[in-house]
């Protein structure tokens, strides 16, 4: 297959697909990659460009982490049922972003232990992993007008339910468009940061004049049938609203779901474990707890006789998301809060 699309000054990757050109294309972003077995090889990350017309380019990925699964279930989908008389603008997936990661199964990549969202803006001369950062801010993100990041707790942590996270919107012009596209997802929760990190994807799409969101779908290293159906008809019903999906794909029109908008304050809404041993939860996924509020117990079985140690919530708010392995060591996040919006 001929390499399509010209790549950036001193960016190793060469992408078989053309994202300037009309139609459907499906092919791999090459990364060279020589190693021992493989001399002249190269790393096959999976993209499709989906075009048709003039609107909004929409950048959609899956496998950001790859022990994160229905979002690379969700891309491919897109990629097989979405065809270009569907679509007004375009749409660029990534089922499998790191794909070493996704490829192994683990949050990280296992050639450099890369986490591709703490890798932004990269570096076209860096690791495999912050090359590849460096391909989606400066490449892809750079064309897009919105992005959407789809992930889940991994095999560490597990989420309720679905929920949308997004920066605060910095006028109220900004205001009026994202909110109307997070009431179109209508996802459980919309879950809202006053800064993005400026290594993840939201501050590169920030960086690049796009505006992006990222979903939170369950976790537990495993696939929810009902995580995934929603996730499924939210974005479908996010591309509509946005101006580039129509047709066949868009759900029917029903009851709008009454999307929770919360807020994550920082160190106050997450509970770390401060000395390695056994956790054992005190609450539930979805519980609402109070300041004080016992949240957990680290139990420490090597040293018989010592009293287990109790760790509270330090503020009120609702648990959303919880550790999944009941073995911790010190700086292990256990719990993690949402509280109302003011």
């Amino acid at each position: 297959m001929s390499l399509s699309s010209p790549r950036l000054a001193g960016q190793p990757i060469h992408s078989e697909v053309d994202f300037d050109a009309p139609g459907k294309q499906i092919g791999y972003l090459r990364l060279p990659h020589s190693v021992h077995r493989s001399a002249y090889g190269w790393l096959p990350i999976p993209v499709a460009s989906i075009r048709n017309g003039e609107g909004p380019t929409v950048v959609i990925l899956g496998g950001n982490h790859g022990d994160e699964y229905e979002g690379q279930i969700i891309v491919s989908r897109l990629i097989r049922e979405v065809e270009p008389a569907m679509l007004t603008g375009q749409l660029i997936l990534l089922p499998m972003a790191n794909f070493p990661a996704a490829e192994a199964g683990q949050r990280t990549s296992p050639i450099d232990g890369g986490n591709l969202n703490r890798s932004f803006p990269g570096d076209p001369a860096g690791t495999p992993t912050e090359v590849i950062a460096h391909y989606i801010e400066h490449t892809l993100l750079a064309r897009s007008q919105l992005v959407v990041d789809l992930h889940a707790g991994g095999s560490s942590l597990q989420y309720d339910g679905t929920n949308l996270m997004a920066a605060e919107p910095r006028d109220d012009a900004e205001r009026e468009r994202i909110f109307g596209l997070i009431r179109a997802f209508g996802l459980q929760r919309a879950l809202l940061r006053a800064v993005p990190n400026p290594v993840t994807i939201s501050a590169a799409a920030r960086r690049q004049g796009s505006y992006s969101f990222l979903a939170e779908l369950g976790g537990a290293g495993t696939v929810s049938a009902p995580i995934l159906r929603e996730a499924w008809q939210g974005l479908r019903n996010l591309l509509a609203h946005a101006g580039v999906l129509h047709g066949p794909l868009v759900p029917a029109a029903g009851a709008p779901r009454q999307t929770r908008f919360m807020r994550i304050d920082g160190e106050r809404h997450h509970v770390y474990a401060h000395d390695p041993g056994l956790f054992e939860p005190l609450v539930e996924l979805g519980d609402t707890v109070d300041a004080g509020r016992p949240a957990a117990r680290i139990h420490f079985p090597e040293t018989p006789g010592r009293a287990p140690l109790e760790i509270a919530f330090q503020a009120p708010g609702q648990v959303i998301c919880r550790r999944v392995p009941a073995l911790v060591r010190r700086g292990d996040c256990l719990f993690q809060l949402a509280g109302d919006r003011p």
